[in-house]
């Protein structure tokens, strides 16, 4: 595990529950130390540039404003002007999700879901978040493709169920897939990334040579949010992918206040 994602060293699971349909859901749980300034730092610098390489910022900044400025009023979803807080916590739960399937799970996952975001206050349409195994030279049967439905709670004591809500948004990513692939394609190819172009191109000839493909629900969510007997009634019985579905919890104490200070970090260190 690379320094750049150091506070994964802090995920741990902790549990085990149960769905309404019997489903086993992993819980983890996010023990962070936001005191722990080496960590954070680059935890921070990592988070940045999923919006912006520290080495654009100069010719993509408005040449007014300073990189923390730029960053916090045109790139970063804003802390107070709703719906800012909520699209913080959506990438900040997408990220995490990212970071846990590749550095944890041996995925491949390409980061190219907030470059070039438009309007830094919107949620970026299509999957949320997409990862491969590939057999490297080949193109073989077992090849992998997962598509993840994250959702996060990061408000706290929420009785709300976001893995359902995860569960059920699920049902939608096989009609974003095709326009979800292509947006990647295009932003690799930007990039110069023809590695990734190459995977990429892999599972977009998935009709010709088959993969396996599977699903994921996450639900991210603040502690005091986080109540067994809700998520227990869960149910992937509506998802017509279900038997290829994964279930994935993570908390963390006073969350919201986390992210915040992630986002600042970023801005500020930039």
């Amino acid at each position: 595990m690379t320094l750049a994602v150091a506070h994964l060293t802090w995920l741990k699971q902790i549990n085990t529950y149960t769905s309404a349909c019997g489903r086993s859901i992993p819980v983890y749980k996010l023990e962070h130390d936001a005191l722990d300034n080496k960590v954070m730092s680059v935890w921070a610098r990592h988070f940045r540039n999923h919006y912006c390489q520290d080495e654009e910022l100069q010719f993509l900044k408005n040449p007014l404003k300073t990189n923390s400025e730029y960053l916090l009023t045109e790139k970063f979803p804003h802390q107070s002007v709703a719906p800012g807080p909520s699209t913080r916590a959506g990438d900040f739960a997408e990220i995490l999700i990212a970071d846990y399937l590749q550095y944890l799970r041996s995925y491949h996952v390409p980061r190219t879901r907030y470059d070039r975001k438009g309007i830094a206050n919107e949620s970026t349409k299509g999957s949320d978040v997409i990862a491969f195994k590939k057999t490297p030279g080949v193109i073989s049967d077992n090849d992998e493709l997962l598509i993840f439905e994250v959702k996060a709670k990061a408000s706290e004591k929420s009785r709300h169920n976001v893995l359902q809500d995860a569960i059920d948004h699920s049902v939608k990513d096989e009609m974003r897939l095709a326009e979800s692939l292509n947006a990647m394609r295009q932003k690799l190819f930007d990039r110069k990334d023809f590695d990734g172009l190459q995977i990429v191109d892999r599972f977009q000839r998935e009709p010709d040579h088959p993969c396996k493909r599977r699903y994921g629900a996450a639900a991210v969510y603040t502690e005091s949010s986080m109540h067994e007997t809700v998520v227990a009634t869960s149910t992937t019985s509506q998802h017509p992918n279900s038997e290829k579905l994964e279930l994935l919890i993570i908390s963390g104490s006073q969350l919201m206040a986390l992210i915040h200070e992630l986002y600042r970090r970023a801005a500020d260190e930039a």
